[in-house]
């Protein structure tokens, strides 16, 4: 459980820092291992949600740094920060989707708390970087959920 204290933010940094890497990952795996009828859109939005997630990594890497922490740059510490499922094993274009719903529910969940505790804690640049995020990774969860909710042409 993450508290109200400015270590608070330093861990809703951290997590968003280890998922970022982790979405970027995930995404290119989805846009490499797509296929079926939908495989063009598929692969195209995989990758941009894959450069999204990337443009991601440095703006919170930095951040950490800002507020005097160290960010994450090596594979243990972002599997030990980590709280999104890492992409694994042969999927479906649907089960992709659905994983990739999961997680970026679970983002915008976390990044609306770093929000809140940074601006408990007056830090108008975490709070600003989490809110500008999480509207990206809204904009991610509505094109999948959407795409999910079509006439079951998806596949299983």
């Amino acid at each position: 459980m993450v508290t109200a204290t400015k270590s608070g933010v330093m861990e809703c940094l951290k997590h968003a820092q280890a998922n970022a890497v982790t979405l970027y990952l995930n995404n290119k795996r989805y846009h490499w291992y797509t296929y079926g009828q939908h495989f063009r859109d598929l692969h195209l939005f995989f990758d941009e949600m894959a450069s999204s997630a990337f443009a991601e990594i440095d703006p919170l890497g930095e951040r950490i740094r800002m507020l005097g922490g160290d960010p994450l740059s090596d594979l243990g510490e972002i599997r030990q920060w980590v709280t999104i499922q890492i992409a694994s094993g042969e999927q479906s274009p649907r089960q992709m989707l659905e994983e990739a719903l999961a997680n970026e529910r679970r983002v915008i969940d976390e990044m609306r708390t770093g929000a809140i505790l940074a601006d408990e804690q007056r830090d108008p640049g975490s709070n600003d970087l989490f809110s500008t995020l999480v509207q990206n990774h809204e904009k991610y969860a509505w094109f999948i959920a959407e795409t999910l909710r079509q006439d079951g042409s998806m596949g299983a």
